[in-house]
């Protein structure tokens, strides 16, 4: 992605280069929303229908311009089981639930939290994408026979695809060495599609898919009973489609970011999620978020600002209603060849690079990441558990951490200096460091190289208090940090101990004190 980088990081606005982006764009989305749209059992006009309202406003309103969301697979797979349980109607009504919950989120700055996502995690969720992205291309090398069931194309038809999908590739791969006048996706979508109609090629189009003519989406309130039946029905669904649509939208922000060299807004971004979903609820639509294979697309079209979202919404649109006759003649190996091309910008081969110079850990996070993104298309699972599996190894590293040592000063008084964090993973440690019973009456913790981290610190030192307390003796902490001396401040009556005021040093020669 190197080289779409370095562009990115010079950007200037030109509108020719945002229009064919969105324009590009529009027809890389065509193919995915009506195969997101089956999956989830829905029209597929209802599929591009969504994908219009949520580009659009998502376009104007989002915090990351160039940045494309439409009616995603990860969503559709949450839905499934919903529409075919209970109907669409009720699918729309938990997409209205769904963008208020991103609203929420967006308006409480929750979408910070997105920093304590390792790299590792990203790492993983991106190439886990790119797998996903490359396997949902696979589908259009495949047939249905008259009896519904599915084969592979196999023959004269299998190696047309094959070689088409070649021709588009090298076009994309070679084209920007010639000229950059024009998305190297589309002159090949063109050059390819030309080659297939006018030269009477037999191969798959668009339009054996679906069909995508039709009329844009109208205002439509979901028909459901608005009752509490009905809210609890809906609510996990919504909960999971929201979670699932802010994780995949704020860590594609996070990539687009990387490459650009700037930064998003991502609590702008979740609101402007939430909007489009609810907007798209209305008007009898699935919900959505940021599609990472068609921002690419975006972006390797030179398309980075807001226009080349807006474009690619309106072309959705214009696509129904004119021109769907010529879009579903298009050949699906020219998409598919500019997805393939995606593939293999999207996923982050310095991964693989720098794999021998990563932590063990950080590794295994990363294949978590990308398996579990693979199999099960749960972004949010995949990457929640790559959080949680990095915050133990974490916490287990800082664990091994906590050290003591110890001595005997002029007065009998004993000494410990602690080094490294006391919290739930050290508590086991710290506790065993101490000699309670040959100890002398009065003992010092000096937590100058430690702090108190938790709950849990806080019970281990009460316990240690009451060791020495039944043995007769005394104990003192020293050199507590701010921080943990409001942590034991807070606790009250849970810890009964001596906390010495540290001492303060003048430096000579400054006006300060440390």
């Amino acid at each position: 992605m190197s080289a779409v980088s370095a562009y990115l990081t010079q950007y200037k606005f030109n509108p020719k280069n945002e229009i064919l982006a969105g324009l590009t764009t529009a027809l890389a989305l065509v193919p995915e929303v009506v195969a997101f749209a089956l999956l989830a059992h829905i029209s597929p006009l209802v599929g591009i229908g969504s994908a219009f309202i949520i580009c659009l406003i998502t376009s104007v309103f989002g915090g990351r311009p160039g940045m494309i969301s439409g009616a995603a697979g990860s969503v559709a797979v949450v839905i499934v089981s919903l529409v075919v349980q209970h109907g669409v109607e009720y699918l729309f009504a938990a997409v209205v639930l769904m963008g208020l919950i991103q609203i929420v989120i967006g308006l409480l700055r929750l979408g910070k939290f997105i920093r304590l996502v390792p790299q590792p995690v990203v790492y993983g969720f991106v190439n886990g994408l790119a797998v996903i992205i490359f396997m949902a291309q696979l589908e259009q090398f495949k047939v249905r026979d008259a009896g519904g069931a599915e084969h592979w194309l196999t023959g004269t038809a299998l190696l047309l695809m094959m070689g088409l999908v070649a021709l588009t590739m090298a076009i994309v791969y070679f084209l920007p060495r010639l000229t950059k006048a024009v998305p190297a996706s589309l002159v090949a979508i063109v050059v390819v599609s030309a080659l297939v109609i006018f030269g009477g090629l037999q191969t798959k189009a668009v339009g054996d898919i679906a069909s995508i003519a039709g009329g844009l989406p109208t205002f439509h309130l979901p028909l459901v009973p608005l009752n509490w039946d009905t809210f609890v029905l809906v609510l996990p669904y919504a909960f999971i489609m929201a979670l699932v649509g802010l994780t995949e939208s704020l860590l594609t922000l996070t990539v687009v970011d990387e490459m650009t060299d700037t930064r998003g807004r991502g609590n702008q971004d979740c609101v402007a999620q939430g909007l489009a979903n609810v907007t798209s609820g209305l008007f009898g639509g699935m919900g959505g978020c940021a599609m990472i294979g068609q921002t690419m697309v975006n972006l390797e079209s030179r398309g980075r600002g807001r226009l080349s979202g807006v474009v690619a919404a309106v072309a959705l649109a214009l696509f129904v209603v004119v021109g769907a006759p010529v879009i579903e003649r298009l050949p699906l190996a020219a998409l598919v060849g500019v997805m393939f091309m995606v593939v293999i910008g999207t996923f982050e081969w310095a991964s693989l690079r720098i794999l021998r110079r990563m932590p063990r850990t950080d590794v295994l996070v990363m294949l978590l990441v990308t398996v579990v993104t693979a199999v099960s298309q749960n972004l949010a699972l995949a990457v929640l558990l790559g959080v949680i599996v990095s915050a133990l190894a974490f916490a287990w590293e800082n664990a091994k951490r906590i050290r003591a040592r110890h001595h005997v000063d002029a007065s009998g008084v004993k000494h410990y200096e602690i080094y490294g964090p006391l919290f739930f993973g050290s508590v086991q440690a710290f506790g065993e460091k101490f000699d309670v019973a040959t100890d002398p009456a009065e003992v010092i913790i000096d937590f100058r190289e430690s702090r108190v981290a938790d709950m849990s610190a806080i019970d281990a030192l009460h316990k240690l208090t009451e060791r020495y307390h039944r043995a007769g003796k005394t104990l003192h902490l020293r050199h507590l940090s701010p921080d943990s001396r409001k942590l034991l401040a807070n606790a009250g009556a849970l810890i009964d101990v001596n906390m010495e005021e540290d001492p303060v040093y003048i430096v000579a020669g400054a006006n300060r004190a440390y």
